[in-house]
């Protein structure tokens, strides 16, 4: 009888090579950030979010790449004309406004403007919020009563009123004023989520184990609190966002936002709303756009809550 040779492989069950590609490698430690990428490049619609996050960030960054027309230079020959369709990423692509200038360069370099306020506040709060968030949950305490009780002033403004009585005592509403304007107000939800968070970890073995240790108090809040309590924060600041996008917006569409030569989607939809009937595409070019921005950044950021968010896997 002939012998019969076998190969290593053919021991192997079909389904264990499978096995490999739906996870981490089980013998690697895992981490919450490496789950939670693990399952955002498998969401489509975090993908979807991404791509168009990404182009918005181009778009902002160098709106020469996208269009040649000037945003603020128009011809009055050329006032209200309808959007040619047709002629795709040309300046009559979707149209004129009153004064003659092309809708699509508006909307190109308007496109910095929202995109930057938007970032550079969340970065703002996410910091600020973080930091005092931090301090409040960890050492507690006469410092938390006071930083609680200070939040809890700034939670009584309403948000757009309190922005718009900060806004209207500057003669120059710049980007950069609207930036610390929406900032001021906007940090309380992120320290207040913070300190929730780092109340919650503090209590944690690992860092009584530091702490018994001899680890100094600094080295505790930044190697041990700090990246497992920061996730949560992440993912509320992610979803602010886009509403920081739309609170810029709505501020410009009411003229205390963004003033002139900034240019802004909200001021564009303010101007275009008088014409509605003779020429709709005056507001709805520049309001899709709109919608479009925030409806990614708001994709983006649910996605991200729900892959850092064990309890909704």
């Amino acid at each position: 009888m002939p012998e019969i040779h076998t190969r290593a492989t053919d021991s192997v069950p079909p389904e264990a090579g499978a096995a490999a590609d739906t996870g981490p490698a089980p013998g690697k430690p895992r981490s919450l950030w490496s789950d939670a990428w693990y399952d955002l490049r498998r969401k489509p619609t975090f993908l979807i979010a991404a791509g168009l996050v990404l182009l918005f960030l181009v778009i902002a960054a160098f709106p020469g790449l996208f269009t040649s027309a000037s945003p603020r230079l128009g011809d009055r020959s050329l006032s209200l004309q309808p959007p040619m369709l047709t002629h795709f990423f040309s300046p009559e692509w979707l149209g004129y406004d009153i004064h003659g200038r092309s809708i699509y360069a508006r909307i190109i370099y308007g496109t910095r403007a929202s995109v930057l306020i938007g970032i550079s506040v969340t970065a703002i709060v996410l910091v600020f919020g973080s930091l005092t968030g931090m301090v409040a949950g960890y050492f507690g305490g006469w410092i938390d009563a006071v930083v609680s009780r200070l939040v809890d002033v700034f939670m009584g403004i309403p948000f757009l009123l309190g922005a718009m009585v900060v806004l209207v005592s500057f003669d120059g509403r710049t980007t950069y004023v609207v930036i610390l304007a929406l900032a001021f107000l906007g940090w309380t939800t992120v320290a207040r989520v913070m300190r929730g968070s780092v109340i919650s970890v503090k209590q944690s073995d690992y860092v009584a184990a530091a702490r018994s240790l001899g680890a100094g108090t600094w080295r505790i809040m930044t190697r041990h609190i700090l990246p497992n309590a920061i996730a949560p924060v992440i993912v509320v600041a992610m979803v602010a966002l886009g509403g920081y996008i739309s609170a810029e917006a709505t501020l410009s569409y009411l003229g205390i936002g963004l003033s002139d030569p900034a240019i802004s989607w909200g001021g564009d939809i303010n101007t275009g709303k008088d014409r509605i009937r003779i020429a709709s595409h005056l507001l709805v070019m520049p309001s899709i756009m709109l919608s479009l921005t925030i409806l990614a950044f708001l994709m983006m950021g649910d996605a991200v809550r729900d892959a850092l968010d064990p309890k909704l896997r």
